[in-house]
Formats: structure tokens, C-alpha cells, sequence
């Protein structure tokens, strides 16, 4: 046998049995170990896929319900300042009806008290009437039991006055 390129025979048939070898090898490899790993990977690639997909969703999800809490937030912002108007307005008539009251109130005692001095006018007057008809009984008294002239009434109603003293016309 002829050498071809300068090989050995033993050498070249090695050679193309291992490189046969090495074929065989790489398509049962390739079946038993290659496969299930580029299995594992893709399956691995459309889980981390799903999982990015499902985070965007979440994230939507989550823009969508900030959206909707902000706007009950406003709405409750605004339904709280109606309460709070809504409550001034009330006080505010409370504070009136209370006001009238107090005024009302205040005029029914002006006008008892009123009432009362005029009583006790009455009353002072009453009462100084009394005293004027006392002094003119005593008056009358010691008329009638000294009949006398007109100096002896003088001195007589002098007398009496000064009896009655300044006390009893002043108070």
C-alpha cells in the first residue's frame, strides 16, 4: 500500500475509526445529553418569559388600582369637605337659633324685671299712702281732743312731723 500523505496505514485507519467513533458518539450524545438540555433550556427560557409577562401584567394591574385609589381619594377629599361644609352650615344655624334664643330669653327677663320695679313702685307708693294716713289719724286724734285753733294745729302738726322724724319720709 501506497502512504498517503506520508501516513501510516495502521494511522489513517485509526483515524477514520476514531473520527467514526467520535461521529457516533456525538449523534448519541447529542440524543441523550444535548437534546434534554436544549429542552431544559427553552422550557427554562418560556418560564422566565411567562414570568416577565405575568410582571408586566401585574404591573399594569397595580397602575390600573393606583389609578382607582387616587381617584376614590379625591372623591373622599371631596365628600369630607361637603360633610365639613355641610357641618359649618349646621352650626351656623345653631349658633343663630341659640342667638334668637338668648335674645328672647333676655327680653322676657328685661320685661319681668320691668314688671317687678313697677310693682315695687306700686308697692313704695302703697306703703307712703299708708304712712299719710297714719300721720293724719294722729293728726286727727289730737285735733279731736284738743279742739283748737289754727297756731295750736301749727304746733300740733310741727309736733307730729318731728315724732315721725325724717326716717320714715325717706326711706
Amino acid at each position: 500500500m501506497e502512504r498517503l500523505f506520508n501516513l501510516d496505514p495502521q494511522l489513517i485507519h485509526d483515524t477514520v475509526l476514531l473520527a467514526i467513533a467520535v461521529l457516533i458518539m456525538f449523534t448519541l450524545l447529542s440524543y441523550l445529553l444535548f437534546n434534554p438540555v436544549r429542552d431544559m433550556l427553552k422550557k427554562r427560557q418560556e418560564r422566565i418569559k411567562a414570568d416577565i409577562d405575568e410582571a408586566q401584567k401585574d404591573k399594569e394591574d397595580a397602575l390600573r388600582l393606583k389609578e382607582d385609589y387616587d381617584a376614590r381619594i379625591r372623591n373622599i377629599e371631596k365628600e369630607a369637605e361637603e360633610i365639613l361644609s355641610d357641618a359649618r352650615k349646621k352650626a351656623l344655624k345653631n349658633e343663630a337659633k341659640i342667638l334668637e334664643e338668648a335674645k328672647e330669653e333676655a327680653a322676657r327677663i328685661i320685661t319681668r324685671a320691668n314688671a317687678q320695679i313697677e310693682l315695687e313702685k306700686k308697692k313704695a307708693a302703697d306703703d307712703m299712702k299708708k304712712e299719710i294716713i297714719a300721720v293724719a289719724s294722729m293728726m286727727a286724734a289730737k285735733a279731736v281732743t284738743n279742739s283748737m285753733s289754727p297756731e295750736i294745729q301749727d304746733a300740733l302738726m310741727e309736733e307730729t312731723l318731728k315724732e315721725i322724724g325724717d326716717q320714715t319720709w325717706q326711706s
